[in-house]
Protein backbone atom coordinates (compact mmCIF):
# COMPACT_ATOMS: atom_id res chain seq x y z
CA UNK A 1 0.00 0.00 0.00
CA UNK A 2 1.51 3.17 -1.19
CA UNK A 3 1.71 6.29 1.20
CA UNK A 4 0.34 9.54 0.22
CA UNK A 5 1.93 12.70 1.62
CA UNK A 6 -0.41 13.59 4.04
CA UNK A 7 0.08 9.75 5.36
CA UNK A 8 3.83 10.56 5.42
CA UNK A 9 2.95 13.33 7.27
CA UNK A 10 0.52 11.60 10.22
CA UNK A 11 3.54 9.19 10.86
CA UNK A 12 6.22 11.25 11.01
CA UNK A 13 4.31 13.63 13.33
CA UNK A 14 2.76 10.95 15.51
CA UNK A 15 5.82 8.66 15.60
CA UNK A 16 8.53 11.12 14.76
CA UNK A 17 9.38 11.38 18.67
CA UNK A 18 11.30 8.69 18.99
CA UNK A 19 14.74 8.65 19.67
CA UNK A 20 17.04 8.42 16.43
CA UNK A 21 18.72 5.42 17.55
CA UNK A 22 21.59 6.23 20.29
CA UNK A 23 21.67 9.63 18.83
CA UNK A 24 20.54 12.91 20.65
CA UNK A 25 17.79 13.80 18.19
CA UNK A 26 14.67 12.52 17.51
CA UNK A 27 13.62 11.09 14.30
CA UNK A 28 11.52 14.12 13.39
CA UNK A 29 14.49 16.42 14.13
CA UNK A 30 16.92 14.53 12.03
CA UNK A 31 14.76 14.11 8.67
CA UNK A 32 13.98 17.67 9.38
CA UNK A 33 17.83 18.78 9.65
CA UNK A 34 18.76 15.87 7.04
CA UNK A 35 16.53 17.72 4.39
CA UNK A 36 17.53 21.16 5.29
CA UNK A 37 20.77 20.13 4.61
CA UNK A 38 20.52 19.02 1.34
CA UNK A 39 18.13 22.15 0.84
CA UNK A 40 21.22 24.28 1.76
CA UNK A 41 23.52 22.69 -0.78
CA UNK A 42 21.28 23.44 -3.53
CA UNK A 43 19.58 20.25 -4.13
CA UNK A 44 16.30 20.01 -5.79
CA UNK A 45 12.63 18.52 -4.60
CA UNK A 46 13.37 15.03 -4.97
CA UNK A 47 16.87 14.71 -3.74
CA UNK A 48 15.51 17.00 -0.72
CA UNK A 49 12.22 14.22 -0.55
CA UNK A 50 14.89 11.58 -0.22
CA UNK A 51 16.88 13.26 2.43
CA UNK A 52 13.57 14.01 4.67
CA UNK A 53 11.86 10.24 3.98
CA UNK A 54 15.26 8.04 4.10
CA UNK A 55 14.58 6.49 7.64
CA UNK A 56 11.22 6.42 7.41
CA UNK A 57 12.09 2.95 7.51
CA UNK A 58 12.66 2.80 10.82
CA UNK A 59 9.43 4.30 11.76
CA UNK A 60 7.83 1.81 9.82
CA UNK A 61 9.75 -1.14 10.93
CA UNK A 62 8.66 -3.86 13.41
CA UNK A 63 11.67 -4.49 15.12
CA UNK A 64 12.30 -3.18 18.32
CA UNK A 65 15.20 -1.12 19.70
CA UNK A 66 16.91 -3.96 21.32
CA UNK A 67 16.41 -6.02 18.12
CA UNK A 68 18.07 -2.59 16.32
CA UNK A 69 21.19 -3.15 18.29
CA UNK A 70 21.76 -6.03 17.61
CA UNK A 71 20.84 -7.26 14.10
CA UNK A 72 19.98 -4.76 10.95
CA UNK A 73 16.84 -3.63 10.64
CA UNK A 74 16.87 -3.28 6.62
CA UNK A 75 14.89 0.19 7.05
CA UNK A 76 16.26 1.32 4.16
CA UNK A 77 14.04 -1.71 1.87
CA UNK A 78 10.95 -1.37 4.40
CA UNK A 79 9.68 2.41 3.19
CA UNK A 80 10.48 1.53 -0.75
CA UNK A 81 7.06 0.01 -1.31
CA UNK A 82 5.32 2.63 0.50
CA UNK A 83 6.68 5.05 -1.49
CA UNK A 84 6.54 3.38 -5.03
CA UNK A 85 4.12 4.63 -7.53
CA UNK A 86 3.87 8.17 -5.24
CA UNK A 87 7.55 9.45 -6.25
CA UNK A 88 9.80 8.56 -8.81
CA UNK A 89 13.15 7.07 -8.81
CA UNK A 90 15.16 9.68 -8.36
CA UNK A 91 13.74 10.04 -4.61
CA UNK A 92 13.16 6.39 -4.41
CA UNK A 93 16.90 4.76 -5.27
CA UNK A 94 18.92 7.77 -2.52
CA UNK A 95 16.61 6.57 -0.24
CA UNK A 96 17.32 2.62 -0.43
CA UNK A 97 21.15 3.25 -1.52
CA UNK A 98 21.97 5.62 1.53
CA UNK A 99 23.18 2.51 3.55
CA UNK A 100 25.17 1.27 0.59
CA UNK A 101 26.66 4.43 0.35
CA UNK A 102 27.92 4.59 4.11
CA UNK A 103 29.56 1.56 3.52
CA UNK A 104 31.11 2.66 0.26
CA UNK A 105 32.50 6.15 1.34
CA UNK A 106 34.50 3.69 4.47
CA UNK A 107 36.26 2.68 1.62
CA UNK A 108 36.48 5.70 -0.72
CA UNK A 109 37.25 8.12 2.16
CA UNK A 110 40.08 7.05 4.35
CA UNK A 111 38.95 9.48 7.15
CA UNK A 112 34.85 8.84 7.00
CA UNK A 113 34.94 5.87 9.30
CA UNK A 114 36.59 7.43 11.90
CA UNK A 115 34.28 10.63 11.63
CA UNK A 116 31.04 8.42 12.11
CA UNK A 117 29.39 8.86 15.30
CA UNK A 118 29.91 5.27 17.57
CA UNK A 119 26.03 4.67 16.85
CA UNK A 120 26.65 4.94 13.08
CA UNK A 121 29.88 3.02 13.24
CA UNK A 122 28.26 0.37 15.62
CA UNK A 123 25.32 -0.16 12.66
CA UNK A 124 27.62 -0.26 9.50
CA UNK A 125 29.26 -3.67 11.17
CA UNK A 126 25.71 -4.79 11.29
CA UNK A 127 25.05 -3.83 7.90
CA UNK A 128 27.97 -5.58 6.09
CA UNK A 129 31.06 -3.39 6.78
CA UNK A 130 32.73 -1.49 4.71
CA UNK A 131 33.07 -2.05 0.98
CA UNK A 132 35.81 -3.85 -0.56
CA UNK A 133 37.25 -1.52 -3.20
CA UNK A 134 35.72 -4.04 -5.94
CA UNK A 135 32.39 -3.48 -4.03
CA UNK A 136 32.74 0.43 -3.89
CA UNK A 137 33.62 0.65 -7.49
CA UNK A 138 30.46 -1.60 -8.74
CA UNK A 139 28.53 0.71 -6.26
CA UNK A 140 29.40 4.46 -7.28
CA UNK A 141 28.63 3.22 -11.29
CA UNK A 142 25.16 2.73 -10.12
CA UNK A 143 22.38 5.31 -10.79
CA UNK A 144 21.57 7.17 -8.19
CA UNK A 145 24.86 6.45 -6.33
CA UNK A 146 26.24 9.70 -6.00
CA UNK A 147 22.70 10.98 -5.07
CA UNK A 148 22.70 8.45 -2.49
CA UNK A 149 26.25 9.64 -0.98
CA UNK A 150 25.15 13.21 -0.78
CA UNK A 151 22.41 11.65 0.83
CA UNK A 152 24.62 9.64 3.38
CA UNK A 153 26.97 12.86 4.21
CA UNK A 154 24.04 15.00 4.96
CA UNK A 155 22.26 11.99 7.19
CA UNK A 156 25.68 11.88 8.75
CA UNK A 157 25.26 15.44 10.09
CA UNK A 158 21.93 15.30 10.60
CA UNK A 159 22.27 14.82 14.58
CA UNK A 160 22.88 18.21 16.22
CA UNK A 161 19.86 18.43 19.07
CA UNK A 162 20.13 22.32 18.87
CA UNK A 163 19.86 22.86 15.19
CA UNK A 164 16.95 24.69 14.26
CA UNK A 165 15.82 23.66 10.25
CA UNK A 166 12.60 24.56 8.94
CA UNK A 167 9.74 22.70 9.76
CA UNK A 168 8.16 20.08 8.80
CA UNK A 169 5.47 22.05 6.87
CA UNK A 170 8.15 23.51 4.98
CA UNK A 171 8.86 19.96 3.82
CA UNK A 172 6.10 18.74 3.02
CA UNK A 173 5.50 20.94 0.70
CA UNK A 174 8.71 20.33 -1.10
CA UNK A 175 7.87 16.53 -0.74
CA UNK A 176 4.25 17.07 -2.63
CA UNK A 177 5.75 18.84 -5.29
CA UNK A 178 8.37 15.76 -5.99
CA UNK A 179 5.22 13.48 -5.87
CA UNK A 180 4.99 11.62 -8.91
CA UNK A 181 2.30 13.43 -11.72
CA UNK A 182 -0.66 11.79 -11.76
Amino acid sequence: MALQPEEITRIFLQDGAAQYGGEAVTQLQHALQCAHLAELSGAGPELITAALLHDLGHLLSTKTEVQSQTEDDVHQYIAIPFLRGVFPDAVIEPIRLHVDAKRYLCMADAGYWAALSPTSQRSLELQGGPFSPEQAAAFIERPYATDAVALRRWDDQAKNPAATPPTWVHYAALMRRACLQT
